[in-house]
């Protein structure tokens, strides 16, 4: 699409902070917490000697080709007996922002980073996020390493974490690393420069498919969504594109995973509560049974995680066009994340989609505060030190940061709808091939395919369900509310 439609009088910034005052968010710094921000002038440096020096080791970080807030870097050996080790270094952001601060206030209302089309709302200042607190290519900064043992079956073995000075020696892209690692493009400019970091990335790249296959084998879910966003230049929306999953977002992901599951580990060792995040058994697991047998596959009346990668493994193989429809109807199905507190005296509640029984969100502390919380958590245990929260403050914001994060998920979608109205103006009472993606007392939802855009099903809702493929009309645009209705014909 080479066109586009001038943007009307209403603007998109200003849509998207009016939508977080609706919801309670702080779409701007308070007075105090700009005077804090103006009291920091640099980062934070090591302030004791337990803390190591890993400044030699060649990390790297991986991450969107615009990404500025960078919170984990990756290194990783190869040790004897096929064994691996991988070391994740996540941003030490509790150094520069602490508990009960103004920053943190601010952070601990809006829980997460909001990203509109326009504006990026961030959690914490940029100054912060982007800058002091981001690891950054060719800069020294503090971080707390994860190191993880990896099997030759890929089964995640001992670990260790501590405090540590590291540094960053290239930035790079996940879709340029992807496309050069699958022949499809030239070596990135910064890799070539430096053959090492090519070693480090094949090596990382092999780890990763380990890690997955490990994953998989236990029951982890072969799942492929299509995410869009929306491509604005001058003032106007020109393209609405798929963010695809490659080996790039794919090393960190498994990455993160490991890192994620060591850290849950670590504090239930230490006898500390886990602020964790967690899918619980399927909500409609009969409707993921009944698509499965439509589909010609069987899976059992008891929610399973192996069998049901089985069948969408094959899925995959069989209808690769459709298998990002089918993915999105499992993942509706299977009902949201939520954080939960784990005790060390519980049996873990485990994540049903990873198949990891021991799970945590602390690798992107610039733009999520739960693992912000898990930091504080993990440094009391390092720091021998009274520990952060207690657990009828862990328990509130368990509670307040699954019901911000569904609200910050709702902002975000309305943001793109109201983008993506800018290409649908011209397009009102066509048709479209839909397909269905909510089914609820409050409304039932589609999905078009060009462009890629979620609406309410106003008429014709009748004995629809999720992953029903059904013909829909375009009857209806709200650029303000980010509505877009159909109806069925």
């Amino acid at each position: 699409m080479t066109t586009g439609f001038a943007l009307p009088s209403t603007n998109l910034t200003e849509l998207a902070r009016q939508a977080l005052l609706e919801r309670h968010f702080f779409p701007d710094f308070s007075i105090e917490a700009k005077k804090e921000l103006d009291r920091i002038t640099g980062p934070a440096h090591p302030q004791s000697s337990s803390i190591k020096d890993l400044r030699n080791k060649l990390w790297f970080s991986l991450d969107n080709d615009d990404s500025k807030d960078l919170d984990q870097l990756t290194y990783a050996e190869s040790l004897d007996q096929g064994k691996y080790k991988v070391f994740i270094a996540i941003a030490d952001v509790d150094s520069l922002v602490k508990k009960d601060s103004a920053l943190d206030r601010h952070a601990q209302n809006n829980t997460v980073t909001i990203y509109t089309p326009t504006k990026n709302f961030t959690m914490l200042p940029e100054k912060l996020s982007t800058d002091l607190t981001s690891l950054n290519p060719d800069e020294d900064r503090l971080a707390i390493v994860v190191e993880v043992l990896v099997n030759p079956d890929g089964s995640p073995g001992d670990y260790q974490i501590y405090s540590a000075f590291v540094h960053n020696y290239a930035k790079l892209a996940y879709n340029s690393v992807s496309d050069w690692l699958d022949g499809k493009a030239p070596i990135p400019e910064r890799i070539a420069h430096a053959p090492k970091i090519e070693e480090q990335i094949r090596l990382q790249d092999n780890i990763a498919h380990l890690l997955k296959k490990y994953r998989h084998a236990q029951g982890a879910l072969t799942l492929e969504t299509i995410e869009s966003y929306a491509i604005i230049k001058n003032g106007q929306v020109v393209d609405v594109k798929i963010l695809e999953k490659n080996r790039g977002r794919n090393l960190i992901e498994d990455f993160m995973i490991a890192a994620n599951g060591a850290v849950a580990r670590f504090l239930s060792q230490h006898n500390l509560p886990s602020f964790k995040r967690v899918v619980r058994i399927p909500k409609r697991w009969d409707r993921i049974v009944e698509i499965a047998r439509e589909k010609g596959g069987s899976l059992p009346d008891q929610p399973d995680a192996k069998a049901l990668d089985l069948f969408l493994i094959k899925q995959r193989l069989t209808d690769p066009l459709h298998f990002p429809d089918l993915s999105l109807t499992v993942i509706k199905l299977l009902g949201k994340g939520e954080y939960i507190i784990e005790y060390p005296d519980q049996p873990p509640v485990g994540h049903f989609s990873l198949a990891v029984k021991h799970y945590t969100h602390s690798t992107a502390p610039n733009r999520r505060y739960p693992d912000i919380i898990s930091q504080r958590l993990i440094k009391s245990i390092l720091e021998n030190s009274r520990t952060a929260y207690q657990p009828k403050e862990l328990e509130r914001l368990a509670k307040l940061c699954t019901e911000r994060e569904d609200d910050a998920d709702k902002i975000e979608r309305r943001m793109k709808k109201s983008a993506v109205i800018l290409l649908l103006a011209s397009k009102l009472n066509e048709t479209f091939d839909a397909l269905v993606t909510g089914s609820a007392a409050k409304g039932t939802w589609v999905r078009i395919f060009h462009p890629i855009v979620e609406g309410k099903l106003i008429q014709g809702f009748e004995n629809v369900d999720v992953g029903d493929t059904i013909r829909v009309k375009l009857v209806h645009l709200d650029i303000e509310k980010g509505f877009i209705d159909f109806i069925k014909v």
